[in-house]
């Protein structure tokens, strides 16, 4: 299977996110910030049971296309799930938690896309 491009991940993430229904989807764009990734997907949900199928879903929609994270992290609490994907790391927070840890404005230097043209009609 030849390498998923960038915009094909982007828009599988976000549309597995909008299908379990996660609020508040965002993409910073950081490639100019770090060398960690080149996005930033932040999404939360409202209980530890639908974060945890937030990022169940991101996974195996990834995963039907080949993809596997290179990491994964915070399956225990299901207050912050992260998805590695390399140049894209996927936030998949409890309300709260995403509230308290504010990566949005921590990475405000970063480029706001606007996830509709990711999103599937």
């Amino acid at each position: 299977m030849e390498k998923m491009t960038q915009t094909d991940a982007l828009k599988t993430i976000v549309n597995a996110l909008d299908s379990k229904k996660a609020e508040d989807i965002q993409l910073i764009g950081i490639r100019d910030l770090t060398i960690v990734a080149d996005y930033f997907v932040i999404a939360n949900g409202t209980s530890n049971t639908q974060t945890k199928a937030l990022a169940d879903e991101v996974e195996y929609q990834m995963k039907l296309k080949g993809v596997e994270p290179i990491r994964t992290e915070g399956y225990q609490g299901a207050t912050w799930i992260i998805l590695d994907y390399g140049d894209i790391v996927v936030h998949v927070f409890y309300k709260e938690t995403r509230q308290y840890y504010n990566l949005e404005r921590l990475w405000s230097d970063g480029v706001q896309e606007d996830i509709s043209k990711y999103l599937d009609e």
